[in-house]
């Protein structure tokens, strides 16, 4: 097993528009028995809370949105298209109700096929709906730094398959690693 450590809840209690940019080549863990899976954070978007109309929290407080209005640093799964999970880290303190999606992973360790797309990512990681609500600070799935971090260029771009949001759809909120071959979309 690496050494790695959860990122602690502080770094997670802030801007979800800083928390975007700073989760760009970040190392993404999940400790399945004698298993961990890790991949690098190359692709995210941030959804800024109830105010941003392509948010899920834009809809009000639901059973399905319940996550994103507790505390930060916990997971938000939720299913689309009825087959594909999608994994959100939860920002801001407790009742802002953002989040950043984890759209791509660069693979580093055991990752089970691609992970260049939301739905791939939580499969390459075993991850479903029972994950919905986990904490990030746990030692089975996490978020942590890893030893030593490139200098990296970030790309700014509108967020994928938001077109609903109006305005919100233009707003350049995906970030992404420059020249990486596991970005989602270019």
């Amino acid at each position: 097993m690496s050494s790695f450590h959860p990122l602690p809840r502080p770094f997670y209690d802030r801007d979800p528009v800083t928390v975007t940019r700073e989760l760009l080549g970040m190392h993404l863990v999940r400790r399945e028995g004698t298993i961990e899976r890790i991949g690098r954070i190359v692709e995210v978007e941030a959804y800024l809370g109830p105010h941003d109309k392509a948010a899920h929290s834009a809809r009000g407080r639901t059973k399905r949105t319940e996550v994103m209005f507790g505390p930060p640093g916990h997971a938000y799964i939720y299913l689309i298209y009825g087959m594909h999970c999608c994994l959100n880290v939860v920002t801001e303190a407790e009742g802002h109700a953002s989040a950043i999606l984890i759209r791509a992973l660069e693979p580093v360790k055991n990752l089970d096929g691609r992970a260049s797309g939301p739905g791939l990512v939580c499969r390459s990681l075993h991850l479903d709906r029972s994950w919905n609500g986990h904490d990030l600070l746990s030692d089975d799935l996490f978020i942590a730094e890893p030893d030593a971090r490139d200098a990296i260029r970030i790309i700014r771009r509108p967020r994928i398959g938001v077109d609903y949001a109006g305005s919100w759809a233009k707003r350049l909120l995906r970030f992404y690693i420059a020249r990486n071959e596991w970005v989602s979309r270019k």
